[in-house]
């Protein structure tokens, strides 16, 4: 193909990707579901088992396989983008009062998810191999199983928190925060077990983990000063700071990836360590465009993760086992979360919602879901399951809240707890997210 074909056909199928998933977000949005549940589906319905399988002529043309390079490159530079913007705004301060309720919702939800994750892989490695996966287990596999059952969607549970009303309840701050703690619990877990499993990188993991170790001190320690004067003393105009920042992110990615971990990890570090502004205010001149770059973009992200779903080759097994990894996934956050929550003081129904917003996977998962198939954990049967299962728990969060609010309808009067108590979550502390971005994660 000439290089005058080549830019003409990813050209269109830019286009088409760019209106087909945001049309199918702002549906999804309509039948009261988060932007992410019809752009995913979007990306799927674009892919080799739906468009391929139905008019394999027309994707063919669409999606020829000579730009399929050019289509993941702007996917990883969405989730840079995206990253960095969550990390960014990732602020453990609003655990406020409840920080210990919240610290043990958190720890719940890891834990009781990643040992029931885990446990399955070893007891039904024999299954799993039945849809591609290796003959013995490897340690970062086992705990990789347990992450993808782990995991909770920050970005979409805050959209759903503030949507519902909940973003100055006791349910809505508990499990926000604890939602924030796990994320980090669960990316550091994930990036140990990318660092483990090696692949086929020239160093060893103890050389990787020390030279990892190395650059996360030197990015603590030397990056965000060097940020902190270089934002706040030159007072540069917000285009040119945007574009310094987006290729510190870049930079960042790059090296953890040649570390042989996923470029999601250095775009979260760089988010993280980038001072707010002096009063500890988040910059809207910077986190607007970022979340309009990342919406914008976003969608490659979901056509490059879609393509990878398999549909054609699932089998009654493949759906049997989406089915009991949904409810797997489902039960033991909602109930991990609820007990939790339950046991830090919250009364029965407000334990309930926490343990259903716990649940709530969103974009996360797929951008675990991805760096673990590209690192070799999952075959790309499996990978197409645990899609599944991310969309069908993030699809049932809505219904599940609105089944705990009419119960709740029915609880006596006369509640103890004062929402005026709770620290405000970041949604009304600053007015810089929009409900766009908020609704991919």
């Amino acid at each position: 193909m000439s290089p005058d074909a080549l830019i003409a056909h990813f050209v269109g199928a830019s286009a088409l990707i760019l209106v087909a998933a945001h049309a199918a977000g702002w549906a999804a949005r309509k039948l009261g579901q988060p932007y992410i549940v019809g752009q995913l589906t979007a990306g799927i319905a674009l892919g080799p088992s739906l468009l391929g399988s139905a008019v394999p002529g027309a994707y063919e043309t669409l999606f020829p396989e000579e730009i399929d390079t050019a289509l993941t490159g702007f996917a990883q530079f969405a989730l840079v983008v995206f990253l960095f913007a969550v990390g960014y705004e990732l602020d453990l301060k609003l655990l406020g009062d409840r920080a210990r309720t919240a610290v043990t919702v958190a720890l719940a939800s890891f834990l009781v998810p990643m040992l029931v994750g885990g446990g399955c892989a070893l007891l039904f490695w024999d299954r799993l191999r039945a849809l591609g996966m290796p003959r013995d287990p490897s340690p970062s596999t086992v705990v990789f199983a347990g992450i993808a059952l782990s995991v909770t969607a920050v970005p979409v549970l805050t959209a759903i928190v503030r949507e519902n009303g909940l973003a100055r309840t006791v349910p809505g701050v508990v499990a926000v925060s604890a939602a924030g703690l796990l994320d980090v619990v669960c990316w550091t877990v994930l990036a140990g077990a990318l660092l483990e499993n090696g692949g086929d990188h020239t160093l060893g993991w103890p050389w990787r983990v020390a030279i990892a170790a190395g650059f996360l001190a030197g990015m603590l320690l030397a990056a965000r000063p060097v940020l902190r004067r270089l934002l706040w003393r030159t007072r540069m105009e917000p285009s040119l700071r945007m574009a310094l920042l987006i290729g510190f992110a870049l930079g960042s990615a790059w090296v953890t990836h040649s570390l042989g971990l996923h470029v999601i990890f250095g775009a979260l570090l760089a988010g993280v360590v980038t001072p707010r502004e002096p009063d500890d205010r988040l910059d809207p001149d910077l986190l607007r465009p970022l979340h309009d770059v990342s919406s914008l973009l976003l969608p490659f992200f979901f056509v490059v993760s879609g393509q990878a779903v398999v549909l054609n080759g699932m089998g009654a097994t493949g759906w049997v086992a989406v089915l009991v990894v949904t409810a797997l996934a489902a039960v033991t956050k909602i109930g991990s979360g609820a007990a939790a929550a339950r046991l830090g003081g919250l009364d029965r129904h407000d334990a309930y919602t926490v343990g259903i917003l716990m649940s709530a996977r969103g974009l996360t998962e797929l951008i675990a879901l991805d760096a673990g198939l590209h690192a070799g954990l999952l075959s790309d049967r499996l990978y197409s399951i645990l899609v599944f299962m991310a969309l069908a728990t993030t699809l049932f969060t809505q219904p599940l809240l609105h089944l705990a609010r009419r119960l709740a309808e029915r609880r006596p009067r006369g509640r103890t707890d004062d929402p005026a108590d709770l620290p405000p979550p970041p949604s009304e502390r600053d007015d810089t997210r929009t409900a766009p971005a908020a609704d991919l994660g």
